[in-house]
């Protein structure tokens, strides 16, 4: 079997991007999401077009029970994952702290944070036992600056990025690789999702700007897979060019 690779939250966005962008290259694919529909689809997208062989598991990474029933249910080949992609993830509104809904909050959390952990957790005794495996979390700017509105979901980012720190502290004595990649603003399903389906709220995102697609994130993230063993990237931060950081844009006016 090709090397594998396991990518959560496949169904859309930058998590579908890599799916696509591994599969051209040959590597086998573990796909998780919670979109039973979707993740159907996208593996058989994927089988009838790159040369790889597809299992999808469907499970939220916020239920542990869930997600370490999925992952000990695989056959023994395919526990041998060679890269973990931790890229489930979101952000739920955007209000003052005084404001904001707790149920959004803990969504944020349990998804970001938690979902991230369980995972991890679950993947790691296969990579420790053969000395050898990558773990790749998706930060974001937000993990480095706090902004206004961001309150919880930069809570959360900022602790992927200590997470992040701490793997690659922990796991060095097992080999296994530990990088984070923090992106700026990605026009994916990501504003849709935090604006609650409002279509103007996340079209305004991006206006006067050109930013950064899921393919340009999908790339990065397998320029970083597929450097020589002896190489890690611990920490890496990509923005459009019209964005420096968390805070500051060039819009075109």
């Amino acid at each position: 079997m090709n090397k594998i690779v396991l990518i959560t939250g496949a169904t859309s966005g930058i998590g579908e991007a890599c799916a696509r962008k591994f599969a051209s290259a040959g590597y086998s694919l573990i796909i998780t999401g919670r979109r039973t529909e979707r993740l159907e689809k996208l593996k058989a997208s994927l089988e009838t077009e790159y040369p790889t062989e597809v299992i999808s598991l469907i499970f939220d990474v916020q239920d542990r029970l869930a997600v370490n029933k999925a992952i000990e249910g695989l056959s023994a080949p395919w526990k041998q994952i060679d890269i973990l992609i931790n890229n489930a993830g979101l952000a739920a509104g955007r209000d003052l702290f005084e404001d904001a809904d707790m149920d959004d909050w803990e969504t944020m959390l349990n998804t970001n944070v938690h979902g991230l952990l369980y995972v991890s957790k679950a993947v790691l005794p296969f990579m420790i036992a053969r000395k050898s495996g990558h773990i790749i979390n998706m930060g974001s700017v937000a993990g480095k600056e706090v902004y206004e509105k961001g309150n919880v979901y930069c809570a959360s980012k900022f602790a992927v990025d200590a997470i992040n720190r701490g793997m690659r502290i922990d796991l060095l004595k097992h080999n296994i690789k530990v990088t984070a990649v923090h992106p700026g603003a990605v026009e994916t399903e990501f504003a849709l999702v935090r604006f609650k389906g409002d279509e103007e709220k996340a079209a305004a995102t991006y206006t006067g700007i050109t930013p950064l697609t899921a393919g340009d994130i999908a790339d990065t993230i397998f320029y970083c897979a597929g450097l020589p063993a002896h190489v890690c990237i611990n920490d890496l931060i990509i923005t459009c060019t019209q964005q420096a950081d968390a805070f500051y844009f060039s819009k075109n006016t």
